[in-house]
C-alpha cells in the first residue's frame, strides 16, 4: 500500500535550544517537538513523571457535587449500585470505584451489561436491579452521557444517578450563530472531560483514569489514602483505551506499572501466571498484547461481571481459577474472531471505489465484529463498519482513519439507526435490517463529502530527518 510521507520540521534555532535547556540531543528534541511537547517543562514532565504531578481532581466539572453525594450515601448507609461496562476499560474503571465506596464503608453492588442481551451504555436493566437491592444512588463509569432513557427511568423510581464518562455527548444546536451546547441526560452530577476545553489536563482521560480521579478526590474528601492502591487498574484501563500517554494517562501508566511489577493485587498477578507471564518483566506495552485481551474477551464472548471480581479478589484460589477460565475465554475469542474475519473478507472480495466498507452478515458473533471491523480498516484504509444481523436487528461496531470522525458521520444519518455512540475513531451502531442499503448508501455520501482521494492514502507521519 503506497504511503503519503509527512516529514516533520522545526526552525533549527528552536531545536538547538531545547536540545541545550534539557540536555537531549538535537534529534530527540525534534521527536519531542513533532509529537506536540514543544517547551524544556513539557519535555521535563514527559521524561519525568510523578505521582505529584497529577492535577487536583476536584478541576473537573461535577466531581465536587459527586464527592458529596457519595458522602451523603456515607452518611447514611445507602446502598449504591455501579453501572460499568464489559470492555477493558470499563471492567477496570468499575472495580475501581467499588473498592473506593467499600473503602468509604458504603453498600455497593455493580452491574456489568451483557453485549449480546444488553447492548452498551446505561442500561434500564440495572435500574431494576437498583430497585431490587433498595438502591438509592446509580454511579455509571466509561458509560451513560448519552442514556437519557436510562436515566429518566431511574428518576421516576427515586434513584439518584451520578454518570462519570469519556465518550462523545449528544450535541444540540441552540441560537442562530449555530453553537453547539450539549444534552445532557438529567443526574446529580454528570462528569465527563469531553464537556470542557480540549486542552484541559483531563480531556484524553480514559474511563479508568477518570474513575480513579473520582477515588482521589474521595481520599481528598475524607482524608485517605486508598486511591494509591488503584492505580495498577487505572493503568491497565489506560492502555486499554489506547489514549495517548501524555500528562495526567503517562503518570497513571508509570505508577499504575509498577504495582504490576510488585505484584500487589492477586488478580493480575493469577493473570500473568496463567498468560504464562509470571516470571518475565511486563512493559507497559506489552499489556496490550497479553493480559488486556484476556480481559475484554470475557465482554465479548461470555459474562464479563467475574471479571471484576477477579480483580477485586483476595484469595488466592478463586483468583487462580478466574485467571485461567480468562485465558480459556482468549483462545476461543481468537478461534470466533478469524472465522467472522474470513466470512467479512470473503463477503468484501475485491474492493472497489468506495470510500466507506459496510459488512453485515447473518449470526456474525457480535463480540469480535470490533476487531474484525478494525483489521479490515487497517487493511484496506476506509472507514468499516461491521454488522452482525439477528431477528431482524443489525448490531455492530465501526472503526475509522484519522482523518474521519466516525461518531459524527453516523450523527448525519440518524435516521437510518435505532441507536450508536462512541468516539472519532470507535462507535457501536444498531439499527433495522431494511435499513442497511439506506445507511450504506448515507455513508458513502457523507464520507465522499469529507474526504478526498488523498485522505485515503495512509500517511507515514516521520518525526526528525536526521543524518546517518
Amino acid at each position: 500500500m503506497n504511503r503519503r510521507w509527512i516529514v516533520s520540521r522545526t526552525n533549527p534555532g528552536y531545536i538547538k535550544y531545547l536540545s541545550k535547556a534539557v540536555s537531549v540531543s538535537p534529534a530527540f528534541a525534534q521527536v519531542l517537538v513533532s509529537r506536540g511537547i514543544k517547551t524544556p517543562q513539557a519535555i521535563n514532565d514527559f521524561l519525568n513523571p510523578h505521582i505529584s504531578g497529577l492535577s487536583d481532581p476536584f478541576e473537573i466539572d461535577g466531581v465536587k457535587t459527586a464527592v458529596e453525594r457519595i458522602k451523603h450515601a456515607a452518611d447514611t448507609n445507602e446502598t449504591v449500585l455501579v453501572h460499568g461496562d464489559y470492555d477493558a476499560d470499563g471492567l477496570t474503571a468499575t472495580a475501581i470505584i467499588v473498592h473506593a465506596l467499600r473503602t468509604a464503608g458504603i453498600d455497593v453492588h455493580y452491574f456489568i451489561p451483557d453485549r449480546i442481551a444488553h447492548g452498551y451504555g446505561f442500561n434500564p436493566a440495572a435500574v431494576k436491579k437498583a430497585k431490587k437491592l433498595g438502591a438509592t444512588l446509580i454511579i455509571t463509569v466509561d458509560c451513560g452521557i448519552t442514556s437519557f432513557d436510562a436515566a429518566s427511568c431511574a428518576k421516576k423510581e427515586g434513584i439518584d444517578v451520578i454518570i462519570t464518562d469519556h465518550h462523545e455527548p449528544a450535541k444540540k444546536i441552540h441560537d442562530k450563530e449555530n453553537h453547539a451546547s450539549f444534552e445532557l441526560p438529567e443526574a446529580v452530577a454528570v462528569i465527563n472531560p469531553k464537556l470542557s476545553s480540549s486542552d484541559s489536563p483531563f480531556s484524553t482521560l480514559s474511563g479508568a483514569g477518570l474513575a480513579f480521579k473520582i477515588a482521589q478526590a474521595l481520599d481528598s474528601a475524607l482524608s485517605t489514602q486508598h486511591s494509591a492502591l488503584l492505580l495498577d487498574l487505572a493503568a491497565i484501563g489506560t492502555m486499554a483505551d489506547v489514549v495517548p500517554l501524555t500528562g495526567e494517562n503517562r503518570i497513571l501508566v508509570k505508577e499504575g506499572m509498577k504495582l504490576i511489577h510488585e505484584g500487589r493485587r492477586q488478580g493480575i498477578r493469577a493473570l500473568k501466571s496463567a498468560a504464562g507471564l509470571d516470571k518475565r518483566e511486563l512493559r507497559a506495552g506489552r499489556l496490550s498484547f497479553t493480559l488486556i485481551p484476556r480481559i475484554n474477551a470475557a465482554g465479548r464472548i461470555s459474562d464479563a461481571s467475574d471479571v471484576v471480581r477477579l480483580l477485586l479478589s483476595e484469595t488466592e484460589g478463586e483468583a487462580e481459577g478466574l485467571g485461567s477460565w480468562l485465558n480459556r475465554l482468549n483462545s476461543e475469542r481468537q478461534k470466533i474472531e478469524e472465522a467472522v474475519y474470513q466470512k467479512a473478507r470473503e463477503a468484501l472480495r475485491v474492493m472497489h471505489d468506495e470510500r466507506v466498507i459496510v459488512l453485515a452478515g447473518e449470526g456474525w458473533h457480535q463480540g469480535v465484529v470490533g476487531i474484525v471491523a478494525s483489521r479490515i480498516a487497517e487493511e484496506f484504509y476506509r472507514p468499516t463498519v461491521i454488522l452482525s444481523i439477528e431477528d431482524g436487528i443489525a448490531k455492530g461496531s465501526g472503526r475509522s482513519i484519522p482523518s474521519f470522525d466516525l461518531c459524527g458521520g453516523l450523527a448525519e444519518c440518524k435516521e437510518f439507526l435505532l441507536s450508536f455512540g462512541g468516539h472519532r475513531q470507535a462507535a457501536g451502531v444498531r439499527l433495522k435490517v431494511e435499513n442497511i442499503p439506506l445507511f450504506e448508501k448515507a455513508m458513502q455520501r457523507i464520507v465522499e463529502t469529507a474526504l478526498s482521494k488523498e485522505d485515503l492514502v495512509p500517511s507515514l507521519e516521520i518525526d526528525a530527518d536526521v543524518a546517518l
